[in-house]
């Protein structure tokens, strides 16, 4: 039996699974840079990589490019809203394209929010670890990767998706 979309409700929960497990892994690979970052970095130490790559611990109580300080409780609240948003999305089912980029920006989501609860004093007033310093380009983490790639890739499913049925 197959329901509107094509898909049976069997593939519809591998496609949840895949994204949860790219979730998963995106959350993992964020909190252990953290960590490391934290460890590595504290007192001011920072690495040099290549070109202007370095790297260098930085701390971001607001959203994207230091903007809206203070309103971290506000952002913790609105990126839990998209991340149950995303996973309920994916009950309709979709393809590989959605999956990824799902299961990118979900757990990219989810990276932040894990240090907006538990870095600091108090619900949602932790501040995010970003490390990743171009120096001409605002210091990010890999959750901030994960979910730039995911949102990219979702647009160009959109995309794509728009071309075919027209």
């Amino acid at each position: 039996m197959s329901d509107v979309a094509g898909e049976s409700p069997a593939s519809r929960v591998g496609v949840r699974s895949a994204s949860l497990i790219i979730a998963s892994v995106c959350v993992a690979v964020d909190q252990i840079t953290k960590h490391w970052a934290l460890n590595a970095l504290d007192g001011g130490h920072v690495v040099h990589v290549v070109w202007t790559l370095q790297f260098n611990l930085a701390f971001n109580g607001g959203m994207a490019f230091g903007r809206g300080q203070g309103w971290g409780p506000v952002i913790g609240v609105v990126a839990t809203v998209v991340v149950v948003g995303l996973l309920v999305s994916m009950r309709q089912g979709s393809g590989r394209l959605s999956t990824i980029s799902v299961g990118l920006i979900v757990g990219g989501a989810v990276g932040n929010i894990v240090d907006r609860l538990l870095r600091e004093d108090g619900w949602f007033r932790g501040r995010v670890v970003d490390y990743i310093d171009f120096q001409w380009f605002p210091i990010f983490n890999v959750a901030d990767i994960c979910i730039n790639v995911g949102g990219a890739l979702l647009i160009l499913g959109y995309l794509r998706a728009g071309r075919v049925a027209s």
